[in-house]
């Protein structure tokens, strides 16, 4: 049976305060994850942040019962060093430090003996099999332990925890059951809604690992049961359900449920307390969107509004973080489709392209970066380009709704240009393309 090893480290891409950015799952899948298997052990990755950054009873358990720990210190992220302390005060040693080389960090970290990564222009990982190579053998130096907290190091007189009379088996068990219920829920996601819900009678809502009770809730998410996922949030401990998560997917199921007012309260409350970000932003973007649709639909004299706020969510969104072109190309399309066209998305656009063309770049581009690419040769009025950027983007579908949303956003634009008398054939032959890929 492997030791665990608890890999403290921000998820997805982050940046540090200078901009630099970092592909942190790749840094995981390409060092770190590996580097740990080699030594022969069981990793275990910190989910604290997908679950908001909650402090809960399991993170506290595997930060002092796990054997072994690497802490990725890349960006000083405050969550991972908040957590570092925790370790270094509970484990006097086994703690392996590691950063990105020429990161930007609040304090020398030489003393720690922290293992330095190559990055390079896009954030992920160079020459990832040396820094694997040095992370295994300083893993296997730690089964001949000597100090590397600097709590123990450095005061000698201090008193250290016997963890061996702390119940080891029982931490094992609690492990393993959230891996099996993780990979359950997985399974369930390809078998529907009521698969999910089998699952959730078996939980305690309340005292779950949050990690579970946020894998339960994306499932439901998942399979578009947009009810269960309000129902499932009402059950939620208060911290959980107060994380912004959770209030933002919260939004995004009242918004499908069309109780839009209750989906936007909830979401200008986040933007008022956190400020606004490419993802909330996005979600309240929808909302007015869809509302604009609706009213449009009817003949009411409010559809200008709505897509004026649909268009001001967005692009408040974009500018928040210009790396996400998802917000970005939402309030260009929407700027199109404004009566006369929007004159700011003529100075937009490029911005948006030169997001995704970054995105597309970085080695892991998805279904959406070639969809938004393809959004932006259409806007552009590039049809060799579009049909390009339409292949890659058919070759990468995952799920058969992405097709069909990119679909609506393309025409749109075309019901927009032709009701201006352009001739829309080529982007009417790409719209279909999409339709036919979803069915």
């Amino acid at each position: 049976m492997k030791p665990y090893c608890f890999v403290l480290m921000p998820f997805g891409r982050k940046s540090d305060e200078t901009g630099r950015v970092v592909e942190f799952d790749a840094v995981y899948d390409q060092i770190i994850a590996p580097a740990i298997e080699d030594a022969n052990l069981e990793p275990i990755r910190a989910d604290e942040e997908i679950i908001g950054g909650i402090i809960h009873k399991p993170m506290f358990e595997r930060l002092m019962m796990c054997e072994y720990a690497v802490a990725d210190l890349t960006t000083a992220n405050a969550n991972v060093f908040y957590e570092l302390g925790i370790r270094h005060g509970v484990r006097p040693y086994s703690t392996v430090p590691i950063a990105g080389s020429g990161m930007r960090l609040p304090f020398d970290v030489a003393p720690l003996r922290a293992i330095l990564y190559e990055l390079d222009d896009y954030g992920c990982p160079e020459k990832p099999e040396l820094a694997r190579k040095l992370l295994r053998e300083r893993l296997e130096s730690c089964r001949d332990p000597s100090d590397d907290s600097p709590l123990y190091q450095l005061l000698t007189d201090v008193p250290r925890p016997d963890l061996q009379r702390l119940k080891t088996d029982s931490f094992r068990d609690l492990v393993e059951y959230s891996k099996s219920m993780k990979g359950r829920l997985r399974c369930a996601r390809e078998e529907g809604s009521s698969a999910i819900d089998v699952i959730e009678k078996e939980i305690d809502v309340v005292d779950a690992d949050p990690a579970i009770v946020i894998d339960l809730f994306l499932s439901y998410r998942a399979v578009k049961d947009w009810q269960r996922m309000v129902d499932l949030t009402n059950k939620m401990a208060p911290p959980l359900k107060q994380t912004i998560l959770v209030q933002e997917q919260l939004g995004f199921a009242l918004n499908r449920l069309k109780l839009h007012k209750e989906a936007e309260r909830i979401l200008i409350e986040i933007i008022d307390n956190h400020g606004p970000s490419s993802e909330t932003n996005g979600i309240l973007g929808r909302v007015y969107k869809d509302q604009w649709i609706t009213a449009k639909g009817n003949g009411s004299p409010a559809a200008s509004a709505y897509l004026k706020k649909a268009i001001d969510a967005y692009l408040q969104g974009f500018e928040a973080d210009w790396r996400d072109a998802y917000p970005g190309i939402n309030a260009v399309t929407l700027m199109e489709c404004t009566e006369p066209p929007d004159p700011r998305r003529i100075e937009l656009i490029p911005v948006v392209a030169y997001s995704v063309k970054r995105r597309l770049a970085s080695k892991n581009p998805d279904y959406w970066d070639h969809a938004t690419e393809l959004e932006v040769h259409v806007l552009s009025q590039e049809s060799e380009k579009a049909q390009a950027a339409l292949g890659m983007a058919l070759a990468s579908i995952r799920e058969t709704w992405e097709p069909e949303t990119t679909a609506n956003n393309i025409r749109m634009i075309r019901n927009a240009r032709e009701s201006r008398g352009t001739d829309c054939e080529w982007i009417q032959d790409i719209e279909n393309a999409l339709e036919q890929a979803r069915q």
